[in-house]
Order: C-alpha cells, then structure tokens, then sequence
C-alpha cells in the first residue's frame, strides 16, 4: 500500500474524473477538499484549494508537480519516474508544467465536457 495520498476538488466533476483514473492505475489514496482530515489539512498550503496536490510521508507536490508525481506512481507512468526526476532539475520544465496545469484548471469547465464524472461531494447532497 502507498504513503501517497491525493488531495482533489471532490466538487468538480473533471477533477474527480481525474482522481478516480489515477485511483484505478495507482494505490494511491483519494480524499477530497471535503473529507480532509485536519492533520492532512495542516500539511497542504493555505491556499491548498487552488489546486490538487499529493501527500506522501516525508514531501507535498502540488498543482502540476502533483499530477506529474501521481502520474509516475501510476502504472502508465512508473517507467517515466527517472525522466521525469531528471526534467524537475530544470526551472523551463517546471514553469512548462505549472503553466499546463493552470490552463487545464482554469478551463476544467471545458475540459469537462471530454471527461467527468459525478462528484462524490454532489452524491451526498439532498438536491
């Protein structure tokens, strides 16, 4: 079993997507901006509901460190680890991935459109 967990808009139906694939490929553990408990919560950065993030044991990756992190903790990714450790070395790669992440976030809406699934934080609403 992982250390990792991750932390995701459990009210966005594009980002619940997203964590329920790297659920399947991956062990690492979901929870939601929702269900954080207040120790997971003392970890993350005070603005931590701008973006996902994965908590290990001894690290925090966030926003497109840790969509990059959960991916090479996936089984599509696990292979791309030592590229991937290789490439975080490089301040081009690193604003490359943040600015990705950003425009995939701030659009989510659109995105959505290609792929989304019901929030686990809208099944428990009495709408």
């Amino acid at each position: 079993m992982s250390d990792a967990t991750l932390v995701y808009d459990d009210d966005c139906g594009f980002c619940t997507w997203w964590a329920d694939f790297f659920a399947y490929r991956s062990d690492l553990r979901l929870v939601g901006f929702s269900d954080l408990s207040d120790d997971l919560r003392e970890r993350l950065p005070d603005d931590y509901e701008e973006c996902s993030h994965v908590v290990t044991d001894d690290e925090v990756y966030s926003c497109g460190q840790s969509l990059e992190e959960a991916f090479v903790r996936s089984d599509l990714g696990e292979d791309a680890r030592p590229l991937v450790e290789f490439l975080r070395n490089f301040e081009d790669y690193r604003g490359l991935r943040e600015r990705v992440y950003r425009t995939v976030a701030d659009n989510r809406t659109e995105f959505g459109r290609i792929v989304w699934k019901t929030p686990p934080a809208r099944e428990s609403d009495d709408r």
